[in-house]
């Protein structure tokens, strides 16, 4: 999520909002895709937005980019390489973001194919955000039907990712479906912390108690 992608609104800029992450890392990251995961989340989270923070989420995307060629047999390789485009897509500007996000449902697509449970159905979540927050036809290639098919597989799949329920939440919220948004939000939350990424999942409890607010008198 994560990763950034692009909602083009009628005489409007592109409004971005958070790509999923992998919660948990099964089968294990290599030492390379460690070393993307736990970059992004620095510049993510500690970085204010800005011209600084597009740069480093750039060269970053370099070191990403990498992934696949080295490692072409391993998912996890393309998701993350895909989740790092997605990002740059939301610091880029109109004209190049959707190229990138286009370029980021290329990876997700792979990994997708390649093992759809990959580090707990991380393309099947990130594919459904891009789905549900790109444009459609004739713009881009967003799909609602795709994006809800996409993330009732990851929660089945990925029960305990916190990703998978909080944009499942997210995508029920923008169909206006508010009392099963509030059923899936509320299980995120109780689903167990992680220790091995406090920044990641302290801010994303934090989005989702903040979805989980304004929803909260909605019908």
């Amino acid at each position: 999520m994560a990763a950034a992608i692009l909602i083009l609104a009628a005489g409007a800029g592109p409004v971005f909002a958070a790509a999923p992450t992998p919660q948990t890392t099964t089968p294990a990251l290599n030492a390379d895709e460690l070393q993307v995961r736990n970059e992004w989340e620095k510049l993510k989270f500690t970085l204010p937005e800005g011209t600084k923070q597009t740069q480093l989420m750039n060269r970053l995307g370099q070191i990403a980019d990498q992934l696949p060629v080295k490692y072409p047999n391993d998912p996890a390789a393309y998701i993350w390489d895909g989740i790092i485009t997605s990002e740059r897509a939301s610091m880029a500007s109109m004209f190049s973001a959707l190229g990138l996000a286009k370029q980021a449902k290329a990876l997700l697509e792979k990994a997708y194919a390649m093992d759809p449970k990959a580090l707990d159905a991380g393309a099947a979540t990130s594919l459904a955000v891009l789905y549900y927050r790109v444009p459609g036809f004739p713009i881009g290639f967003g799909d609602v039907n795709k994006a809800r098919a996409l993330l009732q597989q990851a929660v089945q799949i990925a029960p305990n990712n916190l990703d998978a329920e909080y944009f499942y939440g997210d995508f029920l919220v923008g169909q206006h479906e508010y009392a099963h948004a509030r059923q899936v939000l509320t299980a995120a939350l109780a689903i167990p912390v992680n220790p091995d990424r406090p920044l990641w999942d302290n801010n994303r409890r934090l989005v989702i108690q903040h979805l989980l607010n304004t929803i909260k008198d909605k019908t």
